[in-house]
């Protein structure tokens, strides 16, 4: 595994760092507008993961193809984020954030930031927004438990990604309003939004997109890079995993557990949610060239309740469909056909992750069980 990462490193033209190099070289002058008094972590728990600041490069500026221009250069089953928000949906994807990690963006009047953690499969989308300010996010370079720590450029605190917490710096404490989001297929995203927009590869940087530079790396047995905790021994550390949380509440769904379950009727806390499985979505940590690796599940949640009515799913001559009107749903929540067509069931506040990252944030959390 280190031979990939030092291949991708090379690639940016940077040099691997160690850890113990941390407090000499980026505490002494590197971050001289972070307030590194105000903090809630050990700063010793943070370490170099090779790129300096900005090494890579987030995508502040980005640019949109249309579904059939997109066409062109992307796969039919390689792996996007979409988000909708003011009925504007948008797709962004793996492919340049394995690249870049961050695309700062702007959906109507919201400000967003999509982010990706190669190392710990990441993909979680924030508002931008917070306490009367509009944050830009860039990537320092750093890893902590083995995940991205980004910082804002307004004052240059330090946030975990996978949380969305700010852990060094004025912001310490604070913690983004996460949007919903899920991680599709470009062809299913093309087929629920074909007016849709997706970020295209003219991002003013050169890259090799469409290949992976961190080959095999979602070996479910594979070891985390640059992480020196203790696994927990409840799931292999590469197990993709799916986080769904509703107030104080919260439940992961690992997704062999899921692999013959297209449908799963659950409850997280009071929230009747839902899961929809599929397989034939693209690993973008696989093979060198990403539509070239291996198939595996893209996985949807949402909220039950629809027109205070809650409904319960199921496979029916292999589709989704209600058992209270049996309408027919797609993978985006989205009912096709019957009764109900038209409408669309509120994304689940969720998130996925390797199972190794999201418990060691988040310890106690309780495992979905068949």
């Amino acid at each position: 595994m280190n031979i990939q990462i030092k291949s991708f490193c090379i690639a940016f033209g940077l040099l691997l760092v160690s850890s113990s190099v941390l407090a000499s070289s980026f505490l002494e002058g590197k971050w001289p507008d972070t307030d590194f008094d105000n903090s809630t972590i050990d700063i010793d728990t943070v370490m170099s993961g090779g790129p300096p600041k900005d090494g890579i490069p987030s995508i502040d500026k980005p640019k949109f193809d249309g579904v059939r221009q997109a066409r062109k250069w992307l796969d039919e089953r390689e792996p996007v984020i979409r988000v909708e928000l003011n009925g504007e949906a948008r797709a962004y994807p793996l492919q340049l954030l394995i690249y870049h990690e961050i695309i700062n963006d702007q959906i109507g009047t919201t400000p967003i930031s999509v982010t990706f953690c190669p190392l710990c499969n990441s993909s979680v989308v924030f508002d931008r927004r917070l306490n009367g300010r509009v944050l830009d996010f860039g990537t320092t370079g750093l890893l902590r438990k083995s995940d991205m720590v980004m910082y804002d450029r307004q004052t240059e605190s330090w946030w975990q990604q996978i949380i969305g917490k700010g852990i060094v710096g004025e912001y310490a404490g604070e913690t983004l309003t996460q949007i919903p989001s899920s991680v599709i297929s470009f062809a299913d995203f093309a087929a629920a939004n074909p007016l849709g927009k997706v970020v295209n590869r003219r991002t003013g940087h050169t890259r090799p997109y469409g290949n992976n530079p961190y080959r095999g790396y979602d070996n479910i047995n594979q070891t985390p890079f640059l992480f020196r905790d203790a696994l927990d021994p409840r799931l292999p550390p590469m197990e993709r995993v799916m986080h769904i949380r509703s107030g104080e509440h919260e439940k992961l769904y690992p997704f062999s557990r899921l692999k013959d379950k297209v449908v799963v009727n659950d409850d997280v806390g009071d929230t009747q949610i839902v899961l929809f499985s599929r397989e034939g979505l693209l690993s973008v940590l696989d093979a060198g060239s990403i539509k070239n690796s291996r198939s595996i599940q893209a996985v949807t949640a949402f909220e039950r309740s629809l027109n205070d009515q809650v409904l319960d799913f199921e496979i029916r001559d292999g589709e989704i469909v209600d058992r209270q009107t049996g309408s027919k749903w797609n993978l985006l929540g989205q009912a096709v056909s019957g009764e109900l067509k038209g409408e669309s069931l509120r994304l689940a506040q969720s998130g996925i992750h390797f199972a190794f990252a999201w418990l060691a944030f988040n310890p106690d959390v309780e495992i979905f069980q068949l």
